[in-house]
């Protein structure tokens, strides 16, 4: 749930993606986000969407056991 929320408030600048463990990921999303001049946090709040709407059985199958880092 923390990193839904994250997602959604700081996603442009990848916090989400640092709570999970995703470090690569998350430098990717600021680059991103500094790049195209923040429309890049987009996808921070589209993945936060995705979070939140996943079961925790679902989220932990995702993100945690199989280490997917987008989407």
């Amino acid at each position: 749930m923390t990193a839904g929320i994250c997602g959604i408030l700081l996603g442009a600048w990848g916090v989400h993606k640092f709570i999970l463990g995703y470090t690569q990921e998350g430098i990717i999303q600021i680059v991103i986000t500094v790049v195209t001049c923040g429309i890049g946090g987009i996808v921070g709040l589209i993945e936060g969407i995705i979070y939140l709407t996943k079961s925790d059985e679902e989220f932990y199958n995702t993100y945690i056991a199989n280490k997917k880092g987008w989407f």
